[in-house]
């Protein structure tokens, strides 16, 4: 019996952080190991990340000074879309991502605002400080 060829849309999955196809947007990041060339593209990335519970990319895109040892997925919500509001270039090195992520924990919807906090080290990559929470 010939297997099933995957259809057009399992090739072309829409990517979490609502850009184009995964493949076209945050995979080149998560699975091919390309660069983040601006902070709002490793934000975006990030989300993804979340979403598909890739914890050694999200530890690799993390300042090593506010790093956690270790990531938990237990018990973690279900990502539901995120909305980027601003993304400002402090200088070469400094850039702020404010952004909505929308997500569900036990049935209930809930919003994460937050403006982070990205420097980009002497390797040229960008990584994720810190962030304040609007209410």
């Amino acid at each position: 019996m010939a297997r099933p060829q995957p259809s057009q849309n399992t090739e072309r999955e829409a990517c979490p952080c609502g850009g184009l196809s995964f493949e076209d947007c945050c995979a080149r990041y998560l699975e091919r190991g390309d660069i983040a060339p601006t902070a709002e593209a490793l934000m975006r990335s990030r989300y993804t990340a979340f979403v598909r519970q890739n914890a050694p990319y999200l530890l690799d895109t993390w300042a090593a000074h506010t790093r956690p040892a270790t990531l938990d997925f237990n018990d973690a919500p279900q990502w539901l879309g995120l909305q980027v509001k601003a993304h400002l270039q402090r200088d070469d090195t400094h850039a702020e991502v404010e952004f909505v992520a929308r997500f569900k924990v036990g049935g209930r919807a809930h919003r994460l605002h937050e403006r982070s906090r990205f420097e980009r080290d002497g390797d040229g990559r960008w990584r994720y400080i810190d962030g304040d929470l609007f209410d």
